[in-house]
Formats: structure tokens, sequence, C-alpha cells
């Protein structure tokens, strides 16, 4: 039998420390140039040397590319989808050490010195000495570090099940790795005659509140909706404010009434979505004048677990209405105050049909030229892409002001939940017997709380709800788009394990030692040799 590469903790946590310095934040160098990297690192195993057209690269976007690394064992069908993502958040928050912050074992020493400058709460974990610290040592680098070891197990042992290794980029941002992937693994199903048993992420586990120190595993992931809306009012001198309306006096009414609305709870399986928040209020002025701010956007964050993109979409036109109503009431109390006529009543409009007045008004060649001057400028993302074309498309429509446009930016993750598939009841036993072993009890979350890219797996929305999302979307289609239909034939259970970490995305992102080298690979081990 062949020496196993990763097959001691010492070893794991080796090639964890080499991920985590092969520094792939999001929209970096580091990230395009990551997926190299690893197709080289995997390439050294002996099954990848005796089959390397099942180690791939494959285009996402922007120069960036996903890996699928495929052990096929030549007499079986079932096939677990190994999923991570490579990509990092950024590194500000370290400071002075931020040259450390992708070197876990420095990092954790120097750390050391400077104790007292951690939360408690980390720097008693620290003292421990059962922590690793270090920007992607949590999120989610060991989780692509054990995949890794499995697959490498898998290959050497031969194991009687098929497994697809997939490591995606931009995963933090918008997910473009992960949907572009899944039309491969469309592809993959057809030409290798495979069925898809299991769709398995190794994202960490998340508290629930803080000090929680309960470790989980997931059995579906909470989606997440982005409403936004475009504000439209009259701009006028500041030495005349009666003779204009400011795009902040009317985005104050529906950002009152969105900002933790009840409405929007959803509850499933005694868990229930965090209330939305505002994520971005801003207006448009370019410079500071006197001129009146006219032009005004917000961003909306809003979690999902049944709702569609269709029923989000109602319900934001519904409290933008009532939003509406109340800005109007005011205005014109105001307006009767003053004496003075005004500029009329603010009306609401979904996007589309701001898009379907302007081809109208304006002539669909027009408009796409400048939606496309919008889509080419590289200094916007796209969600400020998607503001400002609804903002062109409304400056030449200004008859419709003052107006509320209600649109959606990127990204959407759909809810997913298997909770009640047979598979994942059985996978979930395994799981706590394996973990009893180490005296450690596990708990199950039916969603995931971190986002993650089982979100584009096992969609089963047979309402067509996303066409809202589609027709809503000033970038759809351009710049961002999700393959519902490839999604629909991803139909396998879904389930989250990976390693106990706390603080993604903070200063003190940190793993539990034991857990991700020694607990967490006998965990999956187990629960894929379970389906064999």
């Amino acid at each position: 039998m062949s020496q196993l590469l990763w097959g001691t903790p010492e070893a794991l946590r080796e090639l964890l420390c080499e991920l985590v310095g092969w520094d792939s934040r999001t929209l970096t160098d580091g990230e395009r140039q990551f997926a190299y990297h690893v197709q080289k690192k995997l390439s050294k195993l002996d099954y990848f040397q005796k089959h390397p057209e099942h180690l791939s690269l494959h285009e996402a976007d922007l120069g960036r590319h996903f890996v699928t690394a495929f052990y096929k064992h030549p007499d079986v069908e079932d096939t677990v989808v190994l999923i991570s993502h490579f990509d990092t958040v950024q590194i500000e928050e370290y400071g002075d050490l931020e040259p450390l912050a992708f070197q876990p074992e420095k990092l954790t020493k120097e750390l050391l010195n400077r104790k007292d400058s951690l939360p408690e709460e980390a720097r008693l974990d620290l003292e421990s000495g059962k922590y690793l610290f270090g920007r992607g040592t949590m999120d989610m680098k060991m989780g692509l570090a054990l995949h890794m070891a499995l697959i490498e197990k898998a290959s050497v042992e031969q194991w009687p099940i098929n497994l697809v290794l997939l490591t995606v980029p931009d995963e933090e941002v918008n997910s473009s790795g992960m949907r572009a992937a899944v039309t491969e693994l469309v592809k993959m199903c057809t030409k290798y005659k495979i069925t898809y048993k299991l769709f398995l992420n190794s994202e960490p586990s998340f508290s629930q509140k803080p000090g929680d120190e309960n470790h989980y595993i997931y059995s579906g992931t909470l989606g997440k909706i982005m409403p936004a809306a475009l504000f439209y009012g009259k701009e006028t001198h500041v030495g005349e404010p009666l003779k204009g309306m400011t795009a902040n006096y009317i985005a104050s009414f529906l950002t009152q009434l969105m900002e933790w609305n009840p409405l929007f709870h959803e509850s499933d399986l005694g868990e229930k979505t965090p209330l939305p928040v505002s994520l971005q209020q801003k207006d448009l002025k370019a410079q500071y004048s006197t001129q009146t701010p006219h032009r005004a956007a917000a961003l909306y964050n809003v979690f999902l677990m049944k709702r569609t993109a269709s029923e989000i979409m109602d319900l934001f036109e519904q409290i933008a209405g009532e939003a509406a109503a109340r800005c109007n009431a005011s205005y014109q109390s105001l307006c009767e105050n003053e004496k003075v006529e005004g500029i009329g009543e603010v009306r609401v409009l979904r996007y589309e049909k701001l898009l379907a007045y302007a081809e109208a008004k304006l002539g669909r060649e027009l408009v796409q030229k400048m939606k496309s001057e919008v889509q080419e400028n590289s200094e916007w993302d796209e969600r400020e892409k998607s503001v400002r074309i609804a903002d062109k498309l409304l400056i030449q429509c200004q008859e419709l002001a003052p107006a509320i446009v209600l649109l959606f930016a990127p990204p959407y993750y759909p809810a997913v939940n298997t909770s009640n598939d047979p598979l994942v009841a059985h996978s979930i036993k395994v799981l706590k017997q394996a973990a009893a072993g180490f005296g450690l009890e596990v708990h199950q979350v039916h969603y995931f709380n971190g986002l993650c890219d089982l979100s584009y797996v096992h969609y089963n929305d047979q309402t067509n709800g996303w066409a809202a999302f589609e027709r809503n979307t000033p970038v759809w289609g351009d710049l961002y788009s999700i393959p519902f239909a490839d999604m629909q034939q991803l139909q396998a259970p879904v389930l989250n394990v990976g390693p106990f970490g706390k603080d993604a995305h903070q200063f003190a992102e940190r793993l539990h030692i034991d857990s991700a080298f020694v607990q967490t690979p006998a965990m999956l081990e187990s629960v894929i040799k379970s389906l064999m």
C-alpha cells in the first residue's frame, strides 16, 4: 500500500498551513493562482499520476478557476461531491501583523506576546494551546485540506465509492465559482454515468451565540437575497428646499420599515431566520455641492428558509407601498403647513416596469447601450452596477419621479434543507457515533447560519419562484446569472460537516486543533464509508 502524504494529524496540519500560506483573498491575484497550486499539489498523488484526465481546472470568471479532482471506482455509480471554497476575506484588521495573517504557526506564537490585546475568550483559547490562529484556518482552508486527505485515502485504499473534490473561488462575494461548477457537475454525471448520492460541504462549525462551545453538523443552509431600492426625488438648491424633495427623505421611510421587520421572519424545524437589516444606504451624488441629493439607493439583507424570490419581491413591494404612503402623508402635511403646492406623490414601481417603460420610450437599442455603459465601469461591482442601471434609466424617464424603484442586487443564495431525507438521518447517526468515540457530542442544525455554496444544489422550486429575480435584477444575464435549470438536476441531499472554530472573518479567527486534525477526519471517513 502506498504511503499516505496526508494520513497523520501532523501531515494534515502541515498541509493546512501550506494552503493558508497561499494567500487567496477574494479578487486578488492570489485567488487567481490558487487553483493552479491545488492542481499541482493533487497531481502528486499516485491516482492522478495514473489518471491525469480526472484532475481538471475549469474557468469561473475574471481569470479565476475551480478545480475538480475525481476519484472513480470502476464498479460503482454512487458518488459523493466534496465541496469547499478557497477564497478568504481581507486582512486589514490584523494591522502590523498582516504579514503573519497567512502564517498560522508564526502568528499563533506571536500572539502569545500580545495576548492582552485579544478579547478575553480568544486570549483564553490562545493560552490553552488548543487553537491555531490565522486567516482562512477556519473559513475554510481546513475544509479543503480534509477533502484532499479523503480523496487520497479513498484512492489508495480503493474505496468502493466515487468522490469528486470540488473547490471553488469567490464564495465570499458572489459565489461565481460554485455557480459555474453546477453545470460541470451536471456534465460529469452524464459523461461518467455516475449518480450523486450526497453533496458534502466542510464549512466550519459556527457558534449559535457568543460563548457557544458546541460542535454542530448541518443538514441545510440558510438562503439570502438582497432587495434594493433606488430613490428618485427632485433636485433643488438648499436655499429653496421646498422646490424639491431629497432622495434621503424618501429613503428614510422605507429603511425604517425594512430594518428588523418581523414580516420577513421565517421559521422551520424549530429554527428561525435572523431579522433583515440594511447593508448600505447612500445618495448618488458624485461630489459635494449645494444641490440637494435627489437620487439615493439602499440594499437590504433578507435571509430565507422557504420563501422564493417572487414571494420576497411581493412582500418588499407591499412594504414599499406603505413607506410611500407614509412619505406622501408626511409630505402633504408639510406642504399644507408651508402653503406650497409640492412636487407630487412618490410612486412605487418594480425595475421590470421601469425597464419596459424606458424601452417603449427610448427604444431597446438605446436602453441596451445605456446598460452597457454602466456594465463597462471597472470601478463598480455588481451591486453598484445594478443600482446605476436603474438610475440611468430613470434619469431619462424623470416623469415617473418622485419614485421608489424596487430591484434585486446580487448575490442570491437559495435556501436548502434535506433534514428529512433518510440518507441524511442515517449519516447524522453515523457522525454522532464517530464523535462519541472521542467523548464529543455534536448537535444537528437544520440550516447552516454562515451561508455557503450548498445553496446551488438540491434546488427544488417548482413554481418558477426565481422569475421575479431574473426580471428585476438589472445585471441579470450580462454580469450575473444562476443556473437554476442545472441546479434542479442535482437533487442529492446535502450535509455540512466541518471542524470547530471561532471568529471567522475576524482578527481572532482560529481553528480547534483536535477537531480539525483528529476528530473531523474520522467523522468524515466514517460517514463516507457508511454510504459504500
